[in-house]
């Protein structure tokens, strides 16, 4: 790829093509999380339930980490200016059917195909951007803004939507994704020629096999953990069939990446060491981040904060995020040892959950939640990119596709078994504590008798019919046990996340050859993972 190919035409101004390069990745990295931005309205809107919802999401990220090696093939194939404008069309096509239909059968699939545009979106943007720059710190800080903004796209789903899906129906914010997909339309039409960024290969020997076996694979694992708890695991046959269905689809897989002269992912990847750690650290550095997840939840159902109050205190957790990925971008570019960024990075991320551990009550004033939160986003934000880049750069350049394929794997699994943990922590977790309440909760308790016969006496001042206010009082008495039970689980929850973090430290500081790992970029083709 040389930078003296004419991509744009003489008369374009550079910060027009980095706005457009912008303006292009953006509305795809927006509904990537889409759904989840107000999980309760989505699934009213489409009749369905919050596992649905969270099914809808995984789709995408399973359309996107399938499609993402055969997607090179295309990008060689076509070019740049007809692909991007094939692909853009495409994005405002399914955004528009999202928009007319509430029917789940119909919305999954769409996510899915969503999902692989945005595999063809974040490959020939970053290219471009790659050609845009004449040094190693601006392909550095390219690379950065990327995972920063993907890195935000939850709390900014939620910042941006929330007082939409507060006024109108929930599709309607497919309905401004259309739009904003068609400013940057009409300029690569205007500011484009039509020229490649590569040598034209025919698309035959196209290796669709893998990537069919790859994406179902992926799709049955996100199945597994979403709805796993909701069929009680392996005794439901939905879930056998599936746990043996992956089985048997990887063996195949695994035999048939052998045996290809050119693999889908090369395995041989997995020899090396630094890449192994590389994805350990980021698969526990995924499941620990979206447990703050349980904190918007206690937001809005033991605080009682609305969408929109929520929304704007993730503000903190955006700036965290975008601190975070800038102090990460000017470590690489020091060419820091990885020691050193992932053990401040770390060390916020168990300030987080150890204080939120404490903050977690039933009455609060919200700006104690303030610098947690900024703590949160300070710490993924230092760990992310550098740990991608630390394990793209720790096998052999040929390899780094296959390298970033698995890194944004590992990331796909790591969302997944998220949801799957906390899942299955909040049924038993809440059980556990309910029925903890129960044994100690009886009319028979003169305490509880007391606190009943108050509650009455305050129903019926305030103009309740005794009778009424009695029940109502032993209802109220029902909904303080349950927020109790949410609160405790999320007690629980935060102390294994912390139990989580402390041995991942003790971890990397045990590892003595991380001491002399610096991370930094060692191609300038680099692939976005």
């Amino acid at each position: 790829m040389d930078n003296s190919i004419p991509i744009f035409r003489p008369w374009t101004p550079e910060w027009l093509i980095k706005i457009m390069l912008f303006l292009l990745i953006l509305p795809s990295i927006v509904i990537f999380f889409l759904p989840m931005a107000n999980i309760n309205a989505a699934a009213g809107y489409y009749g369905g339930e919050p596992a649905d919802i969270q099914f809808a999401v995984a789709l995408f990220y399973a359309g996107y980490v399938g499609f993402y090696s055969l997607e090179r093939r295309f990008f060689v194939y076509m070019a740049a200016k007809e692909y991007f404008i094939v692909f853009t069309f495409l994005q405002i096509l399914t955004c528009y059917i999202c928009y007319l239909t509430n029917d789940l059968h119909i919305f999954l699939p769409i996510r899915f195909i969503q999902g692989m545009l945005f595999a063809c979106t974040v490959n020939l943007s970053l290219s471009l951007m790659f050609t845009r720059l004449r040094s190693e710190r601006a392909r550095e800080i390219s690379f950065s803004v990327f995972f920063g903004f993907l890195l935000c796209a939850v709390p900014f789903n939620n910042l941006v939507t929330a007082d939409l899906i507060d006024a109108v129906d929930f599709n309607a914010v497919y309905k401004a994704a259309v739009f904003a997909y068609l400013p940057c339309l009409c300029l690569l039409l205007i500011t484009m020629n039509g020229v490649r960024l590569n040598v034209r290969f025919p698309l035959y020997n196209l290796d669709w096999q893998s990537f069919s076996l790859y994406s179902i694979m992926l799709s049955l694992f996100g199945y597994i953990m979403i709805y796993g708890q909701e069929y009680y695991w392996l005794e439901d046959q939905r879930i056998r069939y599936s746990v043996i269905a992956i089985v048997v689809l990887l063996l195949i897989y695994v035999v048939r990446q052998r045996h290809l002269r050119r693999p889908y992912v090369h395995l041989k990847i997995f020899r090396y060491r630094n890449f192994k750690v590389g994805l350990l650290v980021l698969f526990i550095m995924y499941i620990c981040r979206f447990a703050s997840g349980i904190t918007n939840t206690f937001y809005a159902v033991v605080l009682k904060f609305d969408p929109m109050h929520v929304s704007y205190m993730n503000v903190l957790n955006i700036a965290g995020l975008v601190l975070g990925v800038i102090i990460a971008c000017a470590l690489i570019l020091q060419k820091k040892h990885i020691r050193y960024i992932w053990v401040p990075g770390f060390l916020l991320l168990l300030g987080f959950h150890i204080r939120m551990y404490f903050l977690f009550d039933v009455q609060a004033d919200e700006f104690n939640y303030y610098l947690p939160l900024l703590a949160q986003g300070l710490g993924v934000g230092l760990i992310m990119v550098p740990t991608i880049v630390y394990a793209i750069s720790s096998v052999p350049t040929v390899m780094g596709a296959s390298a970033s394929a698995v890194c944004l794997a590992v990331r796909y699994l790591g969302f997944c078994v998220s949801i799957g943990l906390i899942n299955f922590f909040e049924l038993f977790g809440k059980s556990r504590h309910y029925n903890a309440f129960q044994d100690h909760l009886t009319k028979l308790d003169p305490v509880v008798r007391q606190t009943l016969r108050m509650q009455a006496h305050k129903l019926e001042a305030k103009g309740m019919v005794a009778g009424k206010a009695m029940r109502a009082s032993d209802k109220i008495l029902v909904n303080a046990v349950n927020t109790q039970g949410q609160i405790r689980f999320a007690m629980d929850y935060y102390e294994l996340m912390s139990c989580l973090i402390v041995l991942t430290l003790v971890l990397i500081l045990l590892f003595p050859y991380l001491n002399r790992t610096a991370v930094y970029l060692r191609s300038r083709r680099l692939s976005p993972a």
